[in-house]
């Protein structure tokens, strides 16, 4: 088995390269390492293993974005395996696909590996886009591409405290946030959210660093979950945000969750979009969008 580490240096804010060096001097089997210089680097990267005759693991060092630009790299690949390293600000790939805790856990997967099919979300909207975790429209998307631009996240992030950029620009955002009207169609059935603040499609039950968006996800069933808080108060909005980390949110009649193969979402208005937390432009007013999973087209550690 090969193995290749992934390291995108300027992942949290720069602590994964950091981290990376540390991490490699605990290294004691053969190995190669690649460090990203660009957006979509890391894709580039993983598919050019994608010949190998003999297994690789692709051990991504930084946050949710590179992971999936990996996975994206690696898809269809039969003898590619995706794992990662924890090194990013939100890390909610490690959560749901298991992380390397140290050098030992690498050589021990090596010895025995343990490998699980995954599925992959993915729509189209003028360009491909594809999501491991979740991809959402509206108010998360608004603070988290929010917070991603700001320097704020980058000078809190030095010393450990990036969560407070977050917290800060959801008060932010709150108040200046229209909702917008939401037509879902899925499995022939038409459902229609006014006064929606978000929605969300997800692949796991993590996004936006732990918070536990969709409880009754797994990543390799075979289906997406869709998450819309609708009509709702922005004072019950911000307990239902505080409730989310636990999953509890889903008790509020002001949230509604499906299931389904497929989605699709027009919004009558142009609202903020992201995918697993990076900038996806803005969705389409008055369009269809169709979000997919393609089932087990990928290999995670298990």
């Amino acid at each position: 088995m090969k193995t290749v580490f992934i390291i995108n240096p300027t992942a949290g804010n720069g602590r994964a390269l950091k981290q990376w060096l540390r991490f490699e001097e605990t290294l004691h089997f053969p190995y190669e390492h690649r460090l990203t210089e660009f957006p979509g680097h890391a894709t580039a990267i993983a598919a050019a293993y994608k010949d190998e005759e003999q297994q690789v693991l692709l051990i991504g060092f930084g946050g949710d974005g590179t992971l999936r630009e990996i996975v994206v790299g690696a898809v269809g690949a039969k003898k590619i395996i995706v794992g990662s390293v924890a090194a990013g600000s939100g890390n909610d790939f490690a959560r749901a696909y298991g992380t390397f805790k140290d050098a030992r856990a690498i050589e021990q997967f090596q010895k025995t590996p343990f490998v699980k099919q995954q599925d992959l979300g993915e729509f189209a909207n003028g360009q491909p886009f594809q999501f491991v975790s979740s991809s959402g429209i509206g108010f998360d998307a608004e603070i988290t591409i929010a917070v991603n631009q700001s320097s704020l996240k980058k000078k809190l992030n030095q010393f450990g405290l990036g969560k407070i950029a977050y917290y800060l620009y959801v008060i932010k955002t709150l108040v200046k946030f229209e909702t917008f009207t939401l037509t879902v169609q899925s499995e022939s059935k038409t459902f229609v959210y006014q006064d929606v603040w978000l929605a969300t499609v997800s692949n796991q039950p993590y996004f936006g660093g732990g918070m536990k968006i969709s409880p009754a996800s797994y990543t390799d069933d075979g289906l997406l979950e869709l998450t819309v808080v609708h009509q709702i108060s922005r004072l019950k909005l911000l307990l239902v945000f505080g409730t989310v980390f636990s999953g509890a949110h889903t008790r509020f009649k002001e949230v509604s969750q499906m299931s389904s193969p497929e989605f699709r979402l027009s919004s009558d208005k142009s609202v903020f979009r992201h995918v697993d937390g990076d900038d996806a432009g803005m969705s389409p007013q008055n369009e269809m969008v169709v979000y997919a999973v393609s089932p087990h087209n990928w290999s995670s550690i298990h």
